[in-house]
């Protein structure tokens, strides 16, 4: 495999050349654009591992911009990086199929930490697991299905598009069904960093998760801990 390709959508020279010039020394091959005209003809041209995208650009909103790309790509991993800090900014952000939301200001360190993590979460849910590994859960009137070798979920027969970010919090979930499981070892397993005021991530992920996984309460929020995975006592786990 050669170098992965970024694209980064960011309408600010100084931050947009920073980025791609720290990206590069840490061996990606990362190109800026200023707008959304140029990137859609570098989409055009070439499809990359990863776009880092701006919101507020000269051309339009990146919000919509990744909206309308998802539908066409819907594998395709996003990090938005924003100055819109707000919390329903950062849950429309996750909504939409980001994997990760970066506020700014925000340090080149970090963001490469991040990116490095994105590709080993994407890599790792690509990777055949041990032992053929399916799971069912079903409750009174729902079955979810986790099948990890098709990297597929399923609810009542119906597939679920999950980002690499969400299937990797509901498969650990998933395995641990039943475990209290703390926002810090979440962080620390599903995106391979652990910074504590990133714990809101977390939270953000779950909220979209839940949307997806309806019907069904699949997941359950212990106040001031975090979140087990889990079937109504009627239930049962294959």
């Amino acid at each position: 495999m050669g170098m992965k390709l970024i694209y980064v959508v960011e309408d600010h020279d100084v931050i947009r050349d920073g980025v791609v010039q720290y990206l590069s020394i840490n061996g990606y091959d990362a190109k800026g654009f200023a707008d959304l005209s140029s990137v859609r003809e570098g989409l055009r041209a070439k499809l990359p591992d990863l776009i880092i995208q701006d919101v507020m650009l000269p051309d339009g909103d990146g919000f919509m911009f990744i909206k309308e790309i998802k539908q066409k790509y819907p594998a395709l991993p996003v990090i938005f990086m924003t100055a819109r800090t707000e919390e329903s900014d950062r849950i429309l952000g996750f909504e939409i199929g980001a994997d990760d939301y970066i506020p700014k200001p925000f340090s080149p360190k970090e963001l490469v930490l991040r990116v490095n993590a994105l590709f080993r979460r994407v890599e790792g849910a690509s990777a055949a697991p041990d032992n053929g590994s399916k799971l069912t859960f079903k409750d009174k009137e729902n079955t979810l299905s986790i099948d990890m070798d098709e990297h597929r979920l399923t609810i009542n027969g119906n597939e679920v598009n999950l980002t690499a970010a969400e299937w990797k919090i509901v498969t650990y979930l998933a395995q641990n069904e039943g475990r209290l499981i703390s926002r810090a070892l979440i962080l620390e397993k599903c995106f391979d960093y652990s910074f504590e005021s990133y714990e809101r991530v977390v939270d953000t992920h779950i909220k979209n998760i839940r949307a997806k996984l309806r019907p069904g309460n699949w997941i359950e929020t212990v106040r001031g801990y975090g979140y087990r995975f889990s079937v109504p006592s009627d239930g049962a786990a294959k």
